[in-house]
């Protein structure tokens, strides 16, 4: 089944950032307050051998090194990158924006990227994104929770999209066809039992993150999207996860918990340590980034997340950039992001390493070719989506969420208190 992405404007569904409560009303931006424009740094930017701060999240890392290094490898111009743990990193932003001391080009989560951008931390880069003949092809996504009221100011980073991974060395030891995979979440659970009945040593069918609101938004998502639904309104203010389908969902993971065929793990993971029992071989099958693939160290079959109904979809996460209001380079700044989406970055940089693409167009290149899951998990990222809504974090990724209340109720538990649990995390929406 084709998911198609709700596109153009999000009406302004913003993502509270906790930390970031940054006075920014009396903020001009960068470029006004240099006499700098982008307008006259024509389609490919200055590049004249000026030094470029760039700040990115720990989880990025990888990806950020390889795209920076070839960046300063061909060019007059030099990034510096810094590189911030993840959990710091929404507090580092607010406090360096506080104090207009922002780098010239960060990277945000993209469930942060709305929020950013209705402050006014990154310059408007509408003129030179409108410039691509290859506009059309960038990930959607990520173009529109990057903009606000017409104007666009953030272009993807790095793609992060949630798929299903399975070893196929465990599965061919439990008799399943490893090249297929699993067609729907009830073959998946099926999957899952047959690898745990193989009573290798702690060796399990699935995992997950049951204490990491994140990860299961990340993975259990797109099994809803999959079969056609949606897990909030339009306007990101009344959760729509207490749905049959949704129940199918949390009914299937109750049943493979109660199996046995869950990391037992599982149940306290918060996030740091969710996908090492599958990179360590030790599980059969899960939904996994796909920025994990090129260090995912045994053979993989990949697919689209599946629903009870079959299909496949994926939250479209990772990181979107943009020139920060504080950047006084902006035109050597653009230099990189127009390098950055180049057929020369996101093939020979980013496809190369095994990597997501941020332009369909290249989502057929010389190294999917050689790896036909490349091409599945680009292909893929058109058929997911990035929920937004303006109480995200305190509904979904806060540690005592409601969403955690919920997936931990129905799933550890077995009670039926799915609808009570949904009607609270509308009521963190809608405020």
């Amino acid at each position: 089944m084709t998911r198609t992405i709700r596109r153009g404007t999000r009406a302004i569904a913003l993502l509270a950032a906790g930390a970031l409560a940054v006075g920014l009303a009396a903020c001009s931006s960068a470029a006004e307050e240099s006499g700098s424009s982008l307008a006259d740094a024509g389609a490919e930017g200055v590049d004249d051998g000026t030094t470029l701060t760039l700040w990115t999240r720990a989880p990025l890392e990888k990806q950020a090194n390889l795209l920076v290094d070839a960046y300063n490898e061909s060019h007059e111009n030099q990034v510096e990158l810094t590189v911030v743990p993840n959990d710091d990193y929404v507090a580092k932003v607010g406090a360096a924006a506080g104090s207009n001391g922002l780098p010239d080009l960060f990277a945000a989560d993209i469930v942060y990227v709305p929020n950013w951008v209705q402050q006014g931390l990154f310059q408007d880069i509408t003129a030179n994104i409108d410039g691509f003949d290859f506009k059309d092809s960038i990930n959607q996504g990520h173009l529109s929770a990057g903009t606000l009221d017409d104007k666009e100011y953030v272009l993807p980073f790095v793609l992060d999209l949630s798929m299903l991974f399975w070893n196929k060395d465990l599965a061919t030891e439990a008799g399943l066809d490893a090249e297929a995979g699993p067609k729907d979440l009830a073959e998946y659970a099926e999957w899952a039992k047959a690898i745990q009945a193989l009573n290798k040593p702690d060796t399990y069918g699935t995992a997950t993150g049951l204490a990491c609101g994140g990860c299961l938004v990340f993975t259990w998502f797109p099994s809803v999207w999959a079969d056609g639904e949606e897990v909030l309104s339009e306007d990101g203010t009344e959760s729509l996860l207490a749905s049959d389908t949704a129940k199918d969902v949390y009914s299937t993971w109750n049943d493979l918990w109660n199996s046995g065929a869950v990391l037992p793990s599982s149940k306290d993971e918060a996030g740091p340590t969710w996908t090492a029992g599958f990179t360590e071989g030790k599980v059969g099958l899960m939904f996994y980034p796909a920025t994990l693939l090129s260090s995912t160290p045994f053979d993989v079959g990949v697919a689209g997340i599946p629903g009870p109904k079959g299909g496949g979809s994926t939250f479209v996460g990772g990181d979107g950039i943009g020139i920060s209001k504080d950047s006084k380079k902006a035109a050597q700044a653009w230099n990189f992001l127009n390098w950055m989406m180049s057929e020369d970055a996101q093939v020979q940089v980013l496809a190369k390493d095994n990597d997501v693409v941020s332009r369909s167009d290249l989502a057929d290149n010389e190294y999917s070719q050689k790896d036909p899951r490349l091409i599945t998990i680009n292909e893929v990222a058109g058929e997911g989506d990035t929920p937004v809504a303006i109480n995200f974090q305190q509904a979904f990724n806060a540690p005592n969420s409601p969403w955690l209340t919920l997936v931990r109720n129905a799933v550890l538990e077995g009670s039926d208190t799915v609808d009570a649990d949904n009607e609270e995390i509308t009521a963190i929406l809608s405020q």
